[in-house]
């Protein structure tokens, strides 16, 4: 078990709440070669990350296959799910300015159809990220109790599929992740989260990596093309892409 840049206290947080944050992994300068790379990415292929198309940029982008494999990621998340790690899809977030797409209250570790809930997930902030543009909020210790009922309600600023929403979550005890570029949180399948609207006149863009799973991890529903990140792969249950 490492605990590479990781206290105790910070092991016993991520047990107690269901995720961790902030944690520092880029510098200004890393996170400055991001928005060239997205702003490149979008001159010269205006479509290629609108809507669907932001889903899995590191196939095509060598600056984020570096993020998924960036050691201080895996070192990280190697403490929870153990040393052979793979990485599934990933996601990059664009949220406009004054914008109403929102996320609902929702547990990944749903819909991913994966057995055992070895994995999680990894979002890198790559702008400012507060309450007024949008951040994640979080539900803590709501990944002890389950999972809990999902109703699809189809709303057409809910940025997830199928709208799929939580109801009753209580808003007294929900706390909203605050990162600066550059600035990591990681949180389990089974933590309930979401996110609000970028009501601010800036962008807010932020890199998902859905998720880190252990190879133990077997596919119950589904089909998950993966990258081996760190150590070996004994049980071969997905299919690995170069």
């Amino acid at each position: 078990m490492k605990n590479d840049g990781l206290t105790a206290n910070q092991l016993k947080e991520y047990n107690e709440k269901g995720y961790l944050a902030p944690i520092d992994i880029l510098s200004s300068e890393e996170v400055k070669k991001i928005r060239v790379e997205i702003e490149s990415i979008e001159k010269k292929w205006p479509d290629q990350i609108n809507g669907l198309n932001r889903n899995n940029i590191h196939y095509y982008s060598p600056i984020f296959d570096q993020i998924v494999h960036n050691s201080k990621i895996v070192d990280v998340v190697e403490n929870f799910i153990g040393h052979n790690i793979l990485s599934a899809r990933t996601v990059l977030f664009l949220k406009e300015p004054e914008n109403k797409g929102f996320i609902s209250w929702h547990q990944d570790g749903i819909y991913q159809g994966w057995k055992p809930y070895n994995s999680i997930t990894a979002w890198l902030a790559i702008t400012d990220v507060n309450e007024e543009n949008g951040c994640m909020k979080m539900w803590p210790g709501s990944h002890k109790d389950n999972f809990k009922k999902h109703k699809d309600t189809f709303d057409e600023d809910n940025l997830l599929t199928r709208g799929q929403t939580i109801e009753n979550v209580p808003a007294k005890d929900i706390i909203p992740i605050i990162l600066k570029p550059g600035q990591l949180s990681i949180h389990h399948p089974m933590t309930v989260h979401g996110s609000g609207p970028n009501l601010s006149k800036s962008r807010r863009i932020g890199f998902a990596i859905q998720s880190y799973i252990g190879t133990n991890v077997e596919q119950i529903l589904g089909k998950t093309y993966v990258q081996q990140v760190r150590g070996k792969d004994d049980f071969k249950y997905h299919e690995h892409t170069p």
